[in-house]
C-alpha cells in the first residue's frame, strides 16, 4: 500500500500496479472497512481500479492523523470477510443499428460477428469502478481477442444503454452521451435512476454477464 497526497485535501492510496481481481479485492476490502469507521472529517471515499481516493476536511481532521487511521484500517481490514458480490445479467442486442462499431471490431480482431458476440457474452466481468458519468461501469477483464483501440475522435452521441468495448474493458453508457469506446450492442436495462436508492443499478465489486437478447 502506498499513500500520496492528492491536492490539498485528498489522499490517494494505491494497492497494486496492475488491474486484477487480487488488487480489486484489496481495494474493496479497504473501502468497505474504512467507510464503516465513519471518521469525522471524511467527505468522500472513491474506490477505483487499484486505488482509493479519500477527500477530507482539513478543519476537522489533519493529514498526519488521517494517515494513522489509514494504516490502522489497512491492517485491521485484512481480516474482514468480504460480502458476497451481486451477480447481474444484462440483456443486450448486438450489432446492426444497436452496435454500429461491430464491423470495425470484426475487422480489427479478425473475428466474425457471431464470434464477437459469443466471446463478449461468455465472460464474467467485474465492476472495477463507477465513473465518467453517473452509473457508468468500468468492467473487465475483456477477452484479449476483443482488444480494440478507443475511437481516435469520440463520437458526439450514442444512445442510452450502448454497450462499448475499448482495450481490455467493457462498459455501458447510462445516458445518451458522447462516446470514445467501440459500440457493439445496446441494453434496455436502466443503469441510473435518481428517484430510487441506490441510484446506480451496478455497484463497485458486482459481477456482470451479458446475455444476448
Amino acid at each position: 500500500m502506498v499513500k500520496e497526497l492528492y491536492g490539498e485535501s485528498g489522499i490517494r492510496i494505491i494497492f497494486g500496479d496492475i488491474i486484477d481481481d487480487a488488487t480489486h479485492e484489496m481495494v474493496r476490502r479497504f473501502f468497505l472497512h474504512f467507510t464503516s469507521l465513519h471518521i469525522p472529517g471524511i467527505i468522500d471515499i472513491i474506490p477505483s481500479f487499484r486505488s482509493c481516493l479519500i477527500h477530507f476536511d482539513n478543519d476537522l481532521v489533519r493529514y498526519d492523523e488521517l494517515c494513522e487511521y489509514i494504516d490502522t484500517a489497512e491492517a485491521d481490514g485484512k481480516n474482514m470477510v468480504l460480502p458476497q458480490a451481486e451477480r447481474r445479467e444484462i440483456p443486450v442486442r448486438y450489432g446492426g443499428d444497436y452496435g454500429p462499431d461491430m464491423d470495425f471490431v470484426c475487422s480489427y480482431s479478425g473475428l466474425a460477428p457471431e464470434e464477437v458476440i459469443e466471446v463478449h457474452s461468455a465472460q464474467i466481468y467485474r465492476v472495477y469502478a463507477i465513473g465518467f458519468m453517473p452509473g457508468f461501469p468500468y468492467m473487465g477483464p475483456l477477452d484479449r481477442r476483443l482488444y480494440v483501440p478507443r475511437q481516435a475522435t469520440p463520437v458526439l452521441k450514442v444512445p442510452q444503454g450502448s454497450v462499448g468495448i475499448a482495450q481490455l474493458q467493457t462498459g455501458i453508457y447510462p445516458f445518451e452521451s458522447p462516446a470514445g469506446w467501440r459500440i457493439i450492442g445496446r441494453t434496455t436495462m436502466r443503469l441510473f435512476d435518481h428517484t430510487r436508492v441506490p441510484y446506480s443499478t451496478l455497484s463497485f465489486g458486482d459481477t456482470v454477464r451479458f446475455v444476448r437478447a
